[in-house]
């Protein structure tokens, strides 16, 4: 059973210092050996390829296997439920139309004095995404890191993931990705897969950002080419703080906490509440609804090890330690929960509401589930379609305009010591 903590106490405290600590990247050696991986592909290109596949995956590939071909798009179909297909839709559906929303055109603005300043938006040209493979699939992990890239105008959107041992991809993953528009599929997984996308292979394009999760071995190597190429961010472990007081619901603030202790042995479930009462409920229900779910070693572990339910006197109270905790999924649970918006200053994403738990978000609602973790909601967004694009600055003067500032340019570039920039306007204004 998780403990519950006065917030204030000196136990509360180191409680909360823990979860601060928490490391996003306990890795060891792990540096040194995708340091390795990531040369050898960058040197021998298919050939590295095709020798990881078969050490770490044990299923040969060749240059004629390494895409995903139409025929295994059209076996995907066949493979995949009906049913779960129109669901995959109808997300698709929802998170494009919210990303939509995201746009910005680019802009020009003259003026009477002939000054002209402006924007232009442009799309990145390719993008790889990088998708978890192994027994799971990940669907809703597609269409989250692919429809805002497709919606940005991404021209070119190349997707990598690790073959299974029978030399497949998963069929819902790969129909999952041509829903959301992916121009290609190759069955390459793990820190060789971002060292393909960072460099270029003969097979794989050379890509300008790479997105998507992954293990520790693709979080090193996405954070190693950042650089060569952009990155999203390296994740770390999933997070979950939820605000509650007195008339929430304990089997639902339970039930959410845990779908995010599932995640992983290090993922954080924190409860934040102003009731004793509640915390005793919600305490017996996580210890209930534990003993029937399939992954409950795992989310025992997580719970031990950075779960908390911790009690404070007021909301305000609770809002100032989720703002330093800065969690990736913020549930409010509290009588009116939008009153309590203005006081909410770090979060991934805030569901609102006893009707507004974190699944919904993660599959359904329409934002995006990719997220700052790690206290980094504190500077990070969401991912969207801002990073999808570029922007490049316009500006054109007419004589008369540059002729209003050229003094002032000259005084800035000569206390700077840069007499080439100051010499670059003054024989302008001499001429």
């Amino acid at each position: 059973m998780v403990e519950i903590t006065v917030c204030k106490t000196e136990k509360g405290q180191e409680k909360v210092k823990k979860i601060l600590e928490r490391s996003q990247l306990e890795y060891g050696n792990v540096q040194e050996i995708v340091d390795e991986i990531l040369m050898n592909v960058r040197r021998d290109k298919d050939k590295a390829l095709f020798m990881y596949t078969e050490k770490f995956d044990t299923v040969k590939l060749t240059k004629r296997t390494l895409k995903v071909s139409k025929k295994e798009i059209q076996y995907a179909y066949s493979q995949v439920d009906e049913n779960l297909l129109r669901v995959i839709r109808k997300s698709a559906e929802r998170i494009r139309a919210y990303h939509e929303k995201q746009k910005i055109n680019s802009w020009l603005e003259p003026s009477e004095s002939g000054e002209m300043l402006g924007q232009l938006i442009r799309p990145i040209e390719n993008v790889g995404v990088y998708v978890p493979g192994g027994k799971a699939a990940y669907p809703s992990s597609v269409l989250m890191n692919v429809i805002p890239a497709k919606v940005a105008g991404v021209p070119n959107i190349y997707m990598t993931t690790p073959v299974q041992k029978d030399g497949k991809v998963n069929s819902t993953t790969i129909v999952s990705a041509i829903e959301a528009g992916v121009t290609e599929i190759f069955k390459v997984g793990g820190a060789q897969a971002i060292a393909a996308l960072a460099y270029g292979t003969e097979t794989i394009p050379k890509v300008h950002k790479i997105c998507g999760p992954g293990n520790i071995f693709v979080a090193l190597a996405k954070r190693t080419v950042y650089g060569h190429v952009n990155i999203d961010s390296v994740a770390g472990p999933s997070e979950i703080l939820v605000i509650a007081d007195e008339t929430a619901n304990p089997v639902y603030v339970a039930a959410d906490l845990l779908s995010q202790a599932e995640h992983d042995e290090l993922a954080s479930a924190i409860l934040v509440t102003t009731s004793k009462d509640l915390a005793k409920e919600v305490a017996a229900e996580l210890e209930k609804q534990t003993a029937v779910l399939e992954r409950k070693e795992i989310i025992q572990k997580s719970l031990d090890n950075f779960g908390a339910i911790l009690l404070v006197e007021n909301i305000d109270e609770a809002c100032d330690l989720s703002n330093k905790i800065a969690p990736e999924h913020l549930e409010v649970c509290v009588n009116d929960p939008f009153s309590l918006l203005p006081k909410i200053k770090n979060a991934g994403a805030i569901f609102l509401g006893n009707y507004s738990p974190e699944p919904l978000g993660d599959y359904m609602a329409g934002p995006n589930h990719v997220l700052p973790t790690g206290q980094t909601a504190k500077f990070f967004s969401p991912l969207s379609i801002d990073d999808f694009i570029k922007k490049s600055s316009i500006i054109s003067f007419s004589k008369e305009a540059l002729q209003r500032l050229d003094d002032d340019i000259i005084t800035f570039a000569n206390a700077e010591g840069l007499t080439a920039h100051a010499n670059a306007v003054r024989v302008r204004k001499n001429n």
